[in-house]
Parts: structure tokens; sequence; C-alpha cells
């Protein structure tokens, strides 16, 4: 099983690529948090992933989450909505393994990629990476006063 935490305590170096914004989902930043499944060929890791994550709606609510499905080109808003994606320049923008394969991506309210996995990961992993984001922490802060 393969996870890669993009997000770190470091000064991330904006000006390298891998760190950019996503420009096919320009219109969630700073609104919402992106989390992209990637089907697979038989859909079974990408629907364990769906139900996991789908099983604690108020949690998603909570961090202004949207759960999008990528399969082949099609892009499928699973929580929150997303009209107008184009599932081919995602697929690029993001460097998403071949079809048939899955993978998940979560994007920050930056825009940025925060986790990359290539299996599907826990809503408690998922939420505690959420929860120790500056940004993150910044808006439970707000919330409590």
């Amino acid at each position: 099983m393969s996870k890669t935490l993009l997000y770190g305590a470091t000064k991330i170096d904006e000006t390298n690529a891998a760190y950019a914004a996503v420009a096919s989902l320009e219109q969630f930043q700073w609104k919402n948090r992106v989390f992209i499944v990637i089907a697979d060929q038989d859909n079974s890791r990408a629907a364990r992933q769906e139900n996991q994550l789908l099983a604690d709606r108020a949690a998603l609510e909570e961090r202004d989450m949207v759960i999008l499905k990528l399969a082949g080109s099609s892009i499928k808003p699973l929580f929150g909505s997303g009209d107008g994606l184009d599932g081919e320049a995602l697929r690029q923008e993001l460097d998403m393994p071949d079809t048939g394969e899955f993978a998940a991506f979560l994007l920050g309210k930056d825009g940025t990629v925060k986790l990359k996995a290539s299996e599907p990961i826990t809503s408690g992993e998922l939420f505690a990476i959420i929860d120790s984001m500056p940004v993150r922490a910044a808006e439970t802060v707000r919330h409590d006063k």
C-alpha cells in the first residue's frame, strides 16, 4: 500500500509544479477540500473507498469536503457539487495512474495535492490528515469562539 503525504510542517516551494494548484478544480479553491477517487478496473477498491467516506457525511460537511469519482474520463460528484469538470484534464494535471488502476487524491483548500494513495484510506486517517492542516486548525479555532 502506498500513501504519499505531500503536506508537511516545512515551507513548501510554491514555484515547484508538484505544489501548484490544480487549475481544473479552481472552482473549489479556498472553499472546499476535494477528495478524488479514481475507479479501478472492477471498481472494488473505489466502492470500498466511497462507502468508507460517505458513512460519515456530517464529518465531510464539517470539513467542507467535495468527493468526486473519476472513472475513465467521466467525473461524478459523490458528495457536494462539481459541475463542468473535465476528467481528461484532471487526469493529466494530477498525473494519475493508467485507467483501471485505483488511486485517491486529497486537495487542500489552497488547491494543491496533499495526499496521494494507491489503496483506500480510512475516514479516520483522512480526517486526521485534514485536521492537522493549518487552514483546518484556523477553522476550528474560529468555530470555538
